[in-house]
Protein backbone atom coordinates (compact mmCIF):
# COMPACT_ATOMS: atom_id res chain seq x y z
CA UNK A 1 0.00 0.00 0.00
CA UNK A 2 1.69 3.33 -0.84
CA UNK A 3 -1.67 5.51 -2.10
CA UNK A 4 -4.35 6.50 -0.01
CA UNK A 5 -7.68 8.12 -0.47
CA UNK A 6 -8.32 9.77 2.56
CA UNK A 7 -11.76 11.25 3.45
CA UNK A 8 -11.66 14.61 5.60
CA UNK A 9 -14.41 15.88 7.85
CA UNK A 10 -15.45 18.87 9.49
CA UNK A 11 -14.55 18.03 13.19
CA UNK A 12 -16.86 20.60 14.26
CA UNK A 13 -19.89 19.73 12.57
CA UNK A 14 -20.63 16.12 10.89
CA UNK A 15 -23.46 18.07 8.47
CA UNK A 16 -20.50 19.62 5.76
CA UNK A 17 -19.85 17.44 3.12
CA UNK A 18 -16.69 15.82 3.40
CA UNK A 19 -13.45 16.57 1.49
CA UNK A 20 -11.66 13.58 -0.48
CA UNK A 21 -8.02 13.59 -1.02
CA UNK A 22 -6.51 10.98 -3.05
CA UNK A 23 -3.45 9.94 -4.47
CA UNK A 24 -1.93 10.08 -0.49
CA UNK A 25 1.65 8.64 -0.02
CA UNK A 26 1.88 6.67 2.96
CA UNK A 27 5.40 8.39 3.07
CA UNK A 28 3.71 12.22 3.17
CA UNK A 29 3.85 13.82 6.50
CA UNK A 30 0.89 16.02 7.76
CA UNK A 31 1.79 19.10 6.58
CA UNK A 32 1.92 17.52 3.52
CA UNK A 33 -1.69 16.44 3.90
CA UNK A 34 -2.67 20.14 5.07
CA UNK A 35 -1.44 21.64 2.12
CA UNK A 36 -3.61 19.38 0.15
CA UNK A 37 -6.68 19.96 2.35
CA UNK A 38 -5.90 23.53 2.14
CA UNK A 39 -6.24 24.06 -1.95
CA UNK A 40 -9.47 21.78 -1.57
CA UNK A 41 -10.77 24.39 0.89
CA UNK A 42 -9.09 27.51 0.65
CA UNK A 43 -8.20 27.48 3.88
CA UNK A 44 -5.01 28.76 5.20
CA UNK A 45 -2.84 25.61 6.01
CA UNK A 46 -2.26 27.71 9.56
CA UNK A 47 -5.53 27.56 10.83
CA UNK A 48 -5.81 23.62 9.88
CA UNK A 49 -5.78 20.71 12.88
CA UNK A 50 -5.93 17.48 11.97
CA UNK A 51 -7.78 14.85 14.73
CA UNK A 52 -7.90 10.86 14.28
CA UNK A 53 -11.31 11.55 16.17
CA UNK A 54 -13.10 14.77 16.10
CA UNK A 55 -13.00 15.69 19.47
CA UNK A 56 -8.86 13.87 19.27
CA UNK A 57 -6.28 15.56 19.85
CA UNK A 58 -4.23 17.48 17.09
CA UNK A 59 -1.75 15.54 14.56
CA UNK A 60 2.08 17.25 15.23
CA UNK A 61 2.49 18.23 11.36
CA UNK A 62 6.19 16.04 10.82
CA UNK A 63 4.32 12.99 11.95
CA UNK A 64 3.93 10.42 9.15
CA UNK A 65 0.85 9.17 7.23
CA UNK A 66 1.80 5.48 7.41
CA UNK A 67 1.91 6.39 11.34
CA UNK A 68 -1.53 7.06 11.67
CA UNK A 69 -2.29 3.66 11.59
CA UNK A 70 -5.02 4.26 8.58
CA UNK A 71 -6.92 1.92 6.66
CA UNK A 72 -5.98 0.80 3.49
CA UNK A 73 -10.08 1.11 2.41
CA UNK A 74 -12.33 3.84 3.72
CA UNK A 75 -9.88 6.11 5.19
CA UNK A 76 -11.13 8.64 7.26
CA UNK A 77 -9.18 12.07 9.23
CA UNK A 78 -10.90 14.94 10.83
CA UNK A 79 -9.96 18.36 10.32
CA UNK A 80 -10.50 21.42 12.88
CA UNK A 81 -10.60 25.13 11.56
CA UNK A 82 -8.73 27.01 14.06
CA UNK A 83 -9.81 30.34 13.06
CA UNK A 84 -8.36 33.52 11.80
CA UNK A 85 -4.50 33.10 12.58
CA UNK A 86 -1.69 35.81 12.93
CA UNK A 87 2.30 35.57 13.47
CA UNK A 88 3.74 35.83 16.90
CA UNK A 89 5.82 39.43 16.31
CA UNK A 90 1.95 40.79 14.41
CA UNK A 91 0.71 42.35 16.96
CA UNK A 92 4.03 44.15 18.12
CA UNK A 93 3.62 47.22 15.98
CA UNK A 94 6.30 49.79 15.58
CA UNK A 95 4.03 52.35 17.70
CA UNK A 96 3.91 49.86 20.21
CA UNK A 97 8.11 48.63 20.34
CA UNK A 98 9.10 52.69 20.00
CA UNK A 99 6.63 53.35 22.90
CA UNK A 100 8.39 51.43 25.34
CA UNK A 101 11.43 51.96 24.26
CA UNK A 102 10.37 55.94 24.68
CA UNK A 103 9.04 55.72 27.96
CA UNK A 104 12.31 53.67 29.49
CA UNK A 105 14.47 55.98 27.91
CA UNK A 106 12.67 59.14 29.60
CA UNK A 107 12.65 57.29 33.23
CA UNK A 108 16.25 55.96 32.69
CA UNK A 109 17.26 59.22 31.59
CA UNK A 110 15.68 60.87 34.86
CA UNK A 111 17.30 58.37 36.78
CA UNK A 112 20.43 59.33 35.83
CA UNK A 113 19.86 63.03 36.12
CA UNK A 114 18.84 62.97 39.55
CA UNK A 115 22.20 60.69 40.61
CA UNK A 116 24.70 62.87 38.71
CA UNK A 117 23.04 65.68 36.93
CA UNK A 118 20.67 67.97 39.17
CA UNK A 119 22.14 69.69 42.25
CA UNK A 120 19.09 70.37 44.93
CA UNK A 121 19.25 73.12 46.77
CA UNK A 122 17.81 70.85 49.49
CA UNK A 123 18.83 67.63 50.64
CA UNK A 124 16.21 65.74 51.60
CA UNK A 125 11.60 65.59 50.84
CA UNK A 126 8.70 64.76 52.72
CA UNK A 127 8.31 60.89 52.33
CA UNK A 128 4.87 61.69 51.43
CA UNK A 129 6.37 62.65 48.26
CA UNK A 130 7.48 59.11 47.32
CA UNK A 131 3.91 57.77 47.56
CA UNK A 132 2.64 60.47 45.81
CA UNK A 133 4.88 60.63 42.62
CA UNK A 134 4.85 56.35 42.90
CA UNK A 135 1.22 56.32 42.87
CA UNK A 136 0.97 59.34 39.76
CA UNK A 137 3.61 58.05 37.10
CA UNK A 138 3.10 54.08 38.11
CA UNK A 139 -0.23 54.59 37.61
CA UNK A 140 -0.37 56.42 34.43
CA UNK A 141 2.12 54.07 33.00
CA UNK A 142 -0.13 50.96 33.34
CA UNK A 143 -3.20 53.33 31.96
CA UNK A 144 -0.96 53.97 29.00
CA UNK A 145 0.51 50.71 28.77
CA UNK A 146 -3.05 49.12 28.68
CA UNK A 147 -4.17 51.24 25.75
CA UNK A 148 -1.03 50.99 23.46
CA UNK A 149 -0.63 47.26 23.95
CA UNK A 150 -4.46 46.06 23.54
CA UNK A 151 -5.32 43.78 21.02
CA UNK A 152 -7.67 46.04 19.68
CA UNK A 153 -4.89 48.82 19.37
CA UNK A 154 -5.70 51.62 16.54
CA UNK A 155 -1.93 52.40 14.99
CA UNK A 156 -1.95 55.95 14.13
CA UNK A 157 -3.54 58.00 11.49
CA UNK A 158 -0.88 58.69 9.22
CA UNK A 159 1.23 55.44 9.65
CA UNK A 160 4.75 55.55 10.09
CA UNK A 161 5.08 59.24 8.54
CA UNK A 162 3.22 60.51 12.19
CA UNK A 163 5.15 57.66 13.88
CA UNK A 164 8.57 58.85 12.93
CA UNK A 165 7.71 62.48 13.11
CA UNK A 166 6.55 62.22 16.91
CA UNK A 167 9.51 60.14 17.14
CA UNK A 168 11.92 62.74 15.96
CA UNK A 169 10.06 64.99 18.17
CA UNK A 170 10.43 63.13 21.01
CA UNK A 171 13.99 63.01 21.00
CA UNK A 172 15.00 66.22 20.01
CA UNK A 173 13.15 67.26 23.27
CA UNK A 174 14.61 64.37 25.53
CA UNK A 175 17.79 66.20 24.28
CA UNK A 176 16.46 69.69 25.12
CA UNK A 177 15.47 68.94 28.01
CA UNK A 178 19.20 67.00 29.50
CA UNK A 179 20.90 69.81 27.85
CA UNK A 180 18.85 72.90 29.89
CA UNK A 181 19.29 70.39 33.13
CA UNK A 182 22.93 70.97 32.58
CA UNK A 183 23.13 73.95 32.04
CA UNK A 184 21.51 74.14 35.61
CA UNK A 185 24.38 72.28 37.51
CA UNK A 186 27.13 74.45 36.27
CA UNK A 187 25.64 77.41 37.00
CA UNK A 188 25.18 76.38 41.06
CA UNK A 189 28.64 75.14 42.64
CA UNK A 190 28.80 72.41 44.43
CA UNK A 191 27.49 72.42 47.45
CA UNK A 192 25.76 75.62 47.59
CA UNK A 193 22.58 77.47 47.37
CA UNK A 194 23.25 80.02 44.79
CA UNK A 195 21.24 81.67 42.16
CA UNK A 196 21.51 83.68 38.73
CA UNK A 197 19.78 83.89 36.08
CA UNK A 198 20.49 81.20 33.09
CA UNK A 199 21.55 82.22 30.07
CA UNK A 200 21.94 80.38 26.74
CA UNK A 201 25.33 78.50 26.48
CA UNK A 202 26.87 77.13 22.93
CA UNK A 203 24.34 74.32 23.13
CA UNK A 204 21.77 75.24 20.79
CA UNK A 205 18.87 73.73 22.50
CA UNK A 206 19.27 75.81 25.13
CA UNK A 207 18.64 79.06 23.48
CA UNK A 208 15.25 78.11 24.57
CA UNK A 209 16.17 80.41 27.59
CA UNK A 210 15.40 83.08 25.00
CA UNK A 211 11.88 82.45 25.43
CA UNK A 212 11.21 80.94 28.94
CA UNK A 213 12.22 80.95 32.65
CA UNK A 214 11.82 77.04 32.73
CA UNK A 215 12.37 75.25 29.14
CA UNK A 216 13.11 71.99 31.18
CA UNK A 217 9.78 71.92 31.54
CA UNK A 218 9.07 73.03 27.85
CA UNK A 219 11.18 70.36 26.26
CA UNK A 220 9.48 67.76 28.91
CA UNK A 221 6.03 69.00 27.75
CA UNK A 222 6.72 68.79 23.81
CA UNK A 223 8.36 65.47 24.32
CA UNK A 224 5.28 63.78 26.16
CA UNK A 225 2.98 65.80 23.16
CA UNK A 226 5.10 64.18 20.38
CA UNK A 227 4.75 61.12 22.17
CA UNK A 228 1.08 61.32 21.93
CA UNK A 229 1.08 61.78 18.38
CA UNK A 230 3.47 58.89 17.93
CA UNK A 231 1.20 56.44 19.74
CA UNK A 232 -2.18 57.96 19.01
CA UNK A 233 -2.96 57.17 22.16
CA UNK A 234 -5.49 59.26 24.26
CA UNK A 235 -4.40 57.93 27.75
CA UNK A 236 -1.16 59.50 27.11
CA UNK A 237 -2.64 62.83 25.80
CA UNK A 238 -4.04 62.72 29.48
CA UNK A 239 -0.92 62.28 30.91
CA UNK A 240 0.58 65.04 28.64
CA UNK A 241 -2.09 67.69 30.23
CA UNK A 242 -1.71 66.76 33.62
CA UNK A 243 2.14 66.81 33.40
CA UNK A 244 1.53 70.44 31.89
CA UNK A 245 -1.17 71.59 34.49
CA UNK A 246 1.24 70.68 37.58
CA UNK A 247 4.46 71.79 35.51
CA UNK A 248 2.84 75.35 34.55
CA UNK A 249 2.48 75.47 37.83
CA UNK A 250 6.21 75.26 38.89
CA UNK A 251 6.91 77.27 36.20
CA UNK A 252 4.86 80.09 37.28
CA UNK A 253 6.34 79.97 40.86
CA UNK A 254 10.17 80.12 39.54
CA UNK A 255 9.35 82.77 37.31
CA UNK A 256 7.63 85.09 39.96
CA UNK A 257 10.69 84.63 41.79
CA UNK A 258 13.53 85.12 39.38
CA UNK A 259 11.59 88.31 38.92
CA UNK A 260 11.64 89.28 42.42
CA UNK A 261 15.09 88.46 42.66
CA UNK A 262 16.61 90.00 39.70
CA UNK A 263 15.87 93.18 38.90
CA UNK A 264 17.16 92.91 35.54
CA UNK A 265 15.38 89.40 34.75
CA UNK A 266 15.11 89.22 30.94
CA UNK A 267 11.13 90.48 29.84
CA UNK A 268 10.71 88.73 27.00
CA UNK A 269 10.70 85.17 29.12
CA UNK A 270 7.39 83.38 29.29
CA UNK A 271 7.00 80.74 32.42
CA UNK A 272 7.18 78.02 30.00
CA UNK A 273 5.63 78.06 26.72
CA UNK A 274 6.98 80.47 24.67
CA UNK A 275 5.40 84.01 23.74
CA UNK A 276 1.99 82.51 25.43
CA UNK A 277 2.64 81.54 29.35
Amino acid sequence: MSKLSIEVFDAKSSKKTPITITDVSVDDDVLSLKRKISAKNHLSVDRLSIRLEPRGKNVADEKLVKDLNLPAKNAQLYVRDLGQQIAWKTPIHQAVFLALLCHSFHYAKRLYETQFVHRFSNGTMPIFNLFKNCSYYWGFAAFMSYFVNHPLYTPPMLGSLQIYLGLIGFIICEAGNFSIHTLLRDLRPPGTKERKIPYPNSNPLTQMFNFTSCPNYTYEVFSWVSFSLMTQCLPALFFTIAGFAQMAIWAGGKHRNYKKEFPNYPKTRKPIIPFLC
